[in-house]
Formats: structure tokens, C-alpha cells, sequence
């Protein structure tokens, strides 16, 4: 059973920082692109960053140079450390799998950002 489980989400002031994980189990993790997106009410889900199964890296322009994403292959564990968090970049964050048809969706993390 393909499971993505996010954590790490919570209330954060402009400026400060979070790191969400996301734990994966039910398949080959190390063989998948894995990729964190967010979505506000109303909006369609939207990327912010993938990494591929050899390490490659791809940000949105919205989070280049705030964000990194990483992957820790023995962990089965994808992880988004957001820095300098902006009020725009408060969502419900999801952990993505996908390698060519598969798909795979975790249940989100909220992510506040408010003084």
C-alpha cells in the first residue's frame, strides 16, 4: 500500500522558516521523481519543486533561491526547507511521487505563514 505522509507544517512569522518531510512507503522510493507543490483555496495545485531519482533538481521561480529540496534514499524520506517565508506562501503543501504513469498524492501539510 503507497503511502505519503507529510509532516513539519505549522504557523511561521514572514521571514522565518520550516522544514516539512514527507516519508514514503509501498514503493521504490529511490526510483521515483519526487516533488513538493502547494494550493490555496480556490487555486489549482502548483509545483514548487521536484527532485528526480539521479538528483536533478527543479524550483519554480516563486521559491528559487528560498527553498531547497532533498531526498534521503535510506530514509525513504523527501524533504522542503523553506526559508524566508512570505505571507503568498501560505498553502496546504502535498508530497508528490510519480514515475511515468504512477502517481502518487500525500494528504498535505498546512503551511501558515502571519505575524
Amino acid at each position: 500500500q503507497v503511502q505519503l505522509v507529510e509532516s513539519g507544517g505549522g504557523l511561521v512569522q514572514p521571514g522565518g522558516s520550516l522544514r516539512l518531510s514527507c516519508l514514503a512507503s509501498g514503493f521504490t522510493f529511490s526510483s521515483y521523481r519526487m516533488g513538493w507543490y502547494r494550493q490555496t483555496p480556490g487555486k489549482e495545485r502548483e509545483l514548487d519543486a521536484f527532485i528526480t531519482s539521479s538528483g536533478s533538481l527543479n524550483y519554480e521561480e516563486f521559491v528559487e533561491g528560498r527553498f531547497t529540496i532533498s531526498r534521503d534514499n535510506a530514509k525513504n524520506t523527501v524533504y522542503l526547507q523553506m526559508n524566508s517565508l512570505k505571507p503568498e506562501d501560505m498553502a496546504v503543501y502535498y508530497c508528490n511521487a510519480r514515475l511515468g504513469v504512477r502517481n502518487f498524492w500525500g494528504q498535505g501539510t498546512q503551511v501558515t505563514v502571519s505575524s
